[in-house]
Protein backbone atom coordinates (compact mmCIF):
# COMPACT_ATOMS: atom_id res chain seq x y z
CA UNK A 1 0.00 0.00 0.00
CA UNK A 2 1.26 3.54 -0.61
CA UNK A 3 1.06 5.09 2.78
CA UNK A 4 1.26 8.36 1.14
CA UNK A 5 -1.97 7.98 -0.22
CA UNK A 6 -3.47 6.96 2.99
CA UNK A 7 -5.09 10.45 4.48
CA UNK A 8 -5.82 11.24 1.40
CA UNK A 9 -8.09 8.26 1.08
CA UNK A 10 -9.30 8.90 4.50
CA UNK A 11 -10.34 12.51 3.40
CA UNK A 12 -12.50 10.87 0.73
CA UNK A 13 -14.18 8.54 3.08
CA UNK A 14 -14.98 11.05 5.34
CA UNK A 15 -16.38 13.25 3.01
CA UNK A 16 -18.52 10.96 1.58
CA UNK A 17 -20.34 9.64 4.98
CA UNK A 18 -20.74 13.39 5.09
CA UNK A 19 -22.12 13.64 2.64
CA UNK A 20 -24.42 10.70 2.86
CA UNK A 21 -25.66 11.77 6.35
CA UNK A 22 -26.37 15.19 4.68
CA UNK A 23 -28.65 13.52 2.18
CA UNK A 24 -29.97 10.85 5.04
CA UNK A 25 -31.24 14.28 6.68
CA UNK A 26 -32.39 16.04 4.01
CA UNK A 27 -36.29 16.52 3.63
CA UNK A 28 -36.16 15.35 0.24
CA UNK A 29 -35.95 12.23 1.54
CA UNK A 30 -39.47 12.45 3.27
CA UNK A 31 -41.97 12.43 1.00
CA UNK A 32 -44.63 14.65 2.58
CA UNK A 33 -47.66 12.04 3.14
CA UNK A 34 -44.84 10.16 5.16
CA UNK A 35 -44.44 13.04 7.90
CA UNK A 36 -45.13 12.00 11.31
CA UNK A 37 -49.38 12.88 11.70
CA UNK A 38 -49.14 14.26 14.96
CA UNK A 39 -50.14 12.28 18.46
CA UNK A 40 -52.47 9.83 18.62
CA UNK A 41 -55.62 11.04 20.86
CA UNK A 42 -54.76 9.32 24.22
CA UNK A 43 -56.58 6.63 25.81
CA UNK A 44 -59.94 7.19 27.03
CA UNK A 45 -60.90 9.41 23.83
CA UNK A 46 -63.22 7.74 21.33
CA UNK A 47 -64.83 9.07 18.31
CA UNK A 48 -68.30 9.46 18.80
CA UNK A 49 -69.78 7.40 15.47
CA UNK A 50 -67.77 4.53 16.68
CA UNK A 51 -70.35 4.71 20.01
CA UNK A 52 -73.43 6.25 18.01
CA UNK A 53 -73.49 5.98 14.69
CA UNK A 54 -76.67 7.01 14.42
CA UNK A 55 -75.65 10.82 15.70
CA UNK A 56 -75.44 13.10 12.71
CA UNK A 57 -72.26 15.35 12.63
CA UNK A 58 -71.53 18.75 11.01
CA UNK A 59 -68.22 19.56 11.79
CA UNK A 60 -68.03 23.30 11.52
CA UNK A 61 -64.41 24.24 12.16
CA UNK A 62 -62.99 21.94 9.54
CA UNK A 63 -64.40 24.38 6.38
CA UNK A 64 -64.56 27.67 6.36
CA UNK A 65 -68.61 28.33 7.49
CA UNK A 66 -67.71 29.52 10.93
CA UNK A 67 -66.60 32.76 12.40
CA UNK A 68 -63.28 32.97 11.45
CA UNK A 69 -63.60 32.47 7.60
CA UNK A 70 -60.97 30.05 7.68
CA UNK A 71 -60.43 26.28 8.36
CA UNK A 72 -59.23 26.23 11.84
CA UNK A 73 -55.87 25.07 13.28
CA UNK A 74 -56.14 21.59 14.38
CA UNK A 75 -59.23 20.15 12.40
CA UNK A 76 -57.90 18.29 9.92
CA UNK A 77 -60.50 15.67 9.55
CA UNK A 78 -64.55 16.00 10.04
CA UNK A 79 -64.01 14.01 12.73
CA UNK A 80 -66.16 14.43 16.52
CA UNK A 81 -63.65 12.80 18.98
CA UNK A 82 -64.73 12.99 22.62
CA UNK A 83 -64.11 11.05 26.02
CA UNK A 84 -65.83 7.72 26.14
CA UNK A 85 -67.83 9.27 29.04
CA UNK A 86 -69.46 12.15 27.17
CA UNK A 87 -69.63 9.74 23.77
CA UNK A 88 -71.88 7.43 25.55
CA UNK A 89 -73.64 10.12 27.65
CA UNK A 90 -74.70 11.44 23.90
CA UNK A 91 -75.64 8.14 23.09
CA UNK A 92 -78.04 7.83 25.98
CA UNK A 93 -79.79 11.26 24.71
CA UNK A 94 -79.22 10.03 21.03
CA UNK A 95 -81.50 6.86 22.20
CA UNK A 96 -84.32 9.00 24.07
CA UNK A 97 -84.61 11.60 21.27
CA UNK A 98 -84.89 8.88 18.35
CA UNK A 99 -87.85 7.60 20.19
CA UNK A 100 -89.63 11.34 20.02
CA UNK A 101 -88.68 11.66 16.31
CA UNK A 102 -85.23 13.66 16.49
CA UNK A 103 -81.68 12.99 15.98
CA UNK A 104 -78.91 15.01 17.91
CA UNK A 105 -76.20 16.86 15.35
CA UNK A 106 -73.14 17.81 16.68
CA UNK A 107 -71.09 20.74 15.65
CA UNK A 108 -67.88 20.82 17.36
CA UNK A 109 -66.26 18.61 19.92
CA UNK A 110 -63.14 17.87 21.46
CA UNK A 111 -60.99 21.03 20.41
CA UNK A 112 -56.95 21.24 20.45
CA UNK A 113 -55.83 24.10 21.87
CA UNK A 114 -53.83 25.40 19.14
CA UNK A 115 -57.73 25.66 17.55
CA UNK A 116 -58.35 28.10 20.42
CA UNK A 117 -54.99 29.69 20.04
CA UNK A 118 -56.33 30.12 16.43
CA UNK A 119 -59.26 31.98 17.31
CA UNK A 120 -57.22 34.02 19.58
CA UNK A 121 -55.10 35.11 16.93
CA UNK A 122 -58.29 36.23 14.59
CA UNK A 123 -59.94 37.83 17.48
CA UNK A 124 -57.02 40.21 17.66
CA UNK A 125 -56.89 40.58 13.96
CA UNK A 126 -59.37 43.65 13.77
CA UNK A 127 -59.19 43.91 10.38
CA UNK A 128 -60.79 40.61 9.22
CA UNK A 129 -64.29 40.82 9.73
CA UNK A 130 -65.57 38.66 6.78
CA UNK A 131 -67.78 36.69 8.32
CA UNK A 132 -68.89 39.49 10.88
CA UNK A 133 -72.22 39.91 8.95
CA UNK A 134 -73.11 36.51 10.11
CA UNK A 135 -72.03 35.37 12.81
CA UNK A 136 -71.46 38.90 14.92
CA UNK A 137 -72.98 41.08 13.47
CA UNK A 138 -73.96 43.89 16.57
CA UNK A 139 -70.80 43.13 18.18
CA UNK A 140 -67.98 45.21 17.91
CA UNK A 141 -64.87 42.81 17.22
CA UNK A 142 -62.67 45.20 19.85
CA UNK A 143 -65.24 43.57 22.47
CA UNK A 144 -65.25 40.21 21.57
CA UNK A 145 -62.67 39.18 24.59
CA UNK A 146 -64.34 41.07 27.29
CA UNK A 147 -68.06 40.01 26.26
CA UNK A 148 -66.90 36.50 26.96
CA UNK A 149 -67.26 35.20 23.39
CA UNK A 150 -63.03 34.39 22.88
CA UNK A 151 -60.84 33.06 25.38
CA UNK A 152 -57.82 31.96 25.83
CA UNK A 153 -58.60 28.12 27.25
CA UNK A 154 -62.13 25.77 26.02
CA UNK A 155 -63.82 23.88 27.89
CA UNK A 156 -63.93 21.58 24.32
CA UNK A 157 -60.36 20.97 25.00
CA UNK A 158 -61.11 18.81 27.78
CA UNK A 159 -63.16 16.45 26.06
CA UNK A 160 -65.99 16.45 27.21
CA UNK A 161 -67.71 19.49 25.92
CA UNK A 162 -70.23 19.25 22.48
CA UNK A 163 -71.98 22.07 20.47
CA UNK A 164 -74.84 20.20 19.49
CA UNK A 165 -78.85 21.01 18.50
CA UNK A 166 -81.41 18.89 17.10
CA UNK A 167 -82.50 17.70 13.30
CA UNK A 168 -86.34 16.52 12.80
CA UNK A 169 -86.28 13.04 11.06
CA UNK A 170 -86.31 12.10 8.17
CA UNK A 171 -83.00 13.78 8.17
CA UNK A 172 -83.18 16.67 5.21
CA UNK A 173 -79.34 17.43 4.11
CA UNK A 174 -77.75 20.89 4.94
CA UNK A 175 -76.89 22.68 1.27
CA UNK A 176 -72.94 23.11 1.40
CA UNK A 177 -71.47 26.72 1.93
CA UNK A 178 -70.27 28.72 -0.54
CA UNK A 179 -67.78 31.22 0.16
CA UNK A 180 -68.37 34.44 -0.43
CA UNK A 181 -71.92 33.93 -0.99
CA UNK A 182 -73.84 37.25 0.85
CA UNK A 183 -74.00 36.87 4.40
CA UNK A 184 -77.72 37.08 6.70
CA UNK A 185 -77.54 37.89 10.48
CA UNK A 186 -77.26 34.90 12.78
CA UNK A 187 -80.48 35.75 14.79
CA UNK A 188 -82.72 36.67 11.31
CA UNK A 189 -85.70 34.48 10.76
CA UNK A 190 -85.17 30.62 9.76
CA UNK A 191 -86.18 30.76 6.33
CA UNK A 192 -83.49 33.65 5.84
CA UNK A 193 -80.39 32.92 7.77
CA UNK A 194 -78.64 29.90 6.26
CA UNK A 195 -80.62 26.86 5.55
CA UNK A 196 -79.01 24.68 8.28
CA UNK A 197 -81.15 21.71 9.09
CA UNK A 198 -81.62 21.94 12.50
CA UNK A 199 -84.88 22.71 14.31
CA UNK A 200 -85.18 26.67 14.62
CA UNK A 201 -83.63 27.11 18.01
CA UNK A 202 -84.18 31.24 17.20
CA UNK A 203 -80.31 31.18 16.07
CA UNK A 204 -77.90 29.60 13.99
CA UNK A 205 -74.63 28.15 15.70
CA UNK A 206 -71.99 29.97 16.99
CA UNK A 207 -74.57 33.48 17.31
CA UNK A 208 -72.47 35.72 19.11
CA UNK A 209 -75.38 37.89 20.10
CA UNK A 210 -77.25 37.71 23.50
CA UNK A 211 -80.20 36.25 21.62
CA UNK A 212 -78.32 32.64 21.75
CA UNK A 213 -78.63 32.99 25.73
CA UNK A 214 -80.49 29.45 26.49
CA UNK A 215 -83.41 31.41 27.89
CA UNK A 216 -83.58 34.65 26.69
CA UNK A 217 -87.24 36.10 27.22
CA UNK A 218 -87.36 36.95 23.76
CA UNK A 219 -86.95 33.71 22.31
CA UNK A 220 -90.94 32.19 22.77
CA UNK A 221 -93.10 29.61 20.95
CA UNK A 222 -91.29 26.51 19.17
CA UNK A 223 -88.17 28.25 19.51
CA UNK A 224 -88.01 28.09 23.05
CA UNK A 225 -89.88 24.87 22.82
CA UNK A 226 -86.69 23.46 20.99
CA UNK A 227 -84.31 25.10 23.19
CA UNK A 228 -85.98 23.30 26.02
CA UNK A 229 -86.13 19.89 24.66
CA UNK A 230 -82.61 19.84 23.63
CA UNK A 231 -81.72 21.28 27.01
CA UNK A 232 -83.77 18.75 28.91
CA UNK A 233 -82.42 15.70 27.02
CA UNK A 234 -79.18 16.64 27.38
CA UNK A 235 -79.33 17.43 31.30
CA UNK A 236 -80.84 14.07 31.97
CA UNK A 237 -78.10 12.09 30.69
CA UNK A 238 -75.54 14.36 32.69
CA UNK A 239 -75.14 17.23 30.71
CA UNK A 240 -74.94 21.18 31.88
CA UNK A 241 -75.70 24.02 29.76
CA UNK A 242 -73.83 27.04 29.08
CA UNK A 243 -76.17 29.66 29.61
CA UNK A 244 -74.57 31.77 27.28
CA UNK A 245 -74.97 29.73 24.56
CA UNK A 246 -77.93 27.16 23.96
CA UNK A 247 -75.50 24.75 21.98
CA UNK A 248 -73.14 24.20 24.14
CA UNK A 249 -73.06 21.19 27.04
CA UNK A 250 -70.41 19.65 29.47
CA UNK A 251 -70.53 16.61 30.79
CA UNK A 252 -70.60 16.31 34.48
CA UNK A 253 -68.33 14.86 35.85
CA UNK A 254 -65.46 15.60 33.74
CA UNK A 255 -62.72 13.05 33.00
CA UNK A 256 -60.27 15.32 32.63
CA UNK A 257 -61.15 18.45 34.21
CA UNK A 258 -57.84 20.00 34.67
CA UNK A 259 -56.39 18.87 31.37
CA UNK A 260 -56.62 21.28 28.13
CA UNK A 261 -55.35 18.80 25.14
CA UNK A 262 -53.95 19.84 22.24
CA UNK A 263 -53.60 16.66 19.71
CA UNK A 264 -54.87 17.32 16.40
CA UNK A 265 -58.17 16.24 14.64
CA UNK A 266 -56.67 13.46 12.28
CA UNK A 267 -56.50 10.14 13.54
CA UNK A 268 -59.64 8.37 14.81
CA UNK A 269 -58.96 6.86 18.76
CA UNK A 270 -57.11 2.87 18.15
CA UNK A 271 -56.85 2.09 21.54
CA UNK A 272 -58.31 -1.42 23.06
CA UNK A 273 -61.91 -1.38 23.46
CA UNK A 274 -62.11 2.38 21.13
CA UNK A 275 -64.06 0.71 18.50
CA UNK A 276 -66.42 -1.56 20.85
CA UNK A 277 -69.32 0.36 21.58
CA UNK A 278 -70.95 0.26 24.95
CA UNK A 279 -74.56 1.04 25.08
CA UNK A 280 -75.23 0.68 28.82
CA UNK A 281 -77.35 3.00 31.05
Amino acid sequence: MDRTRFPAALRAVALLIGALLAFLASPLTLPAQAAAPGPRPPRGFVALADVDPTILQEMRYVTVHNFTGHRVDGYRRPLCVLTREAAEALHRAQRSLLRRGYSLKVYDCYRPQRAVNDFVAWAKDLADTRMKAEFYPRVDKTRLFADGYIAEKSGHSRGSTVDVTLVKLPVRPTRPYVPGEPLVPCYAPRGQRFPDNSVDMGTGFDCFDTLAHTLDPRITGVQRANRLLLKSSLESAGFVNLPEEWWHFTLRPEPFPDTYFDFPVLLRPAFPGALTPRHGG
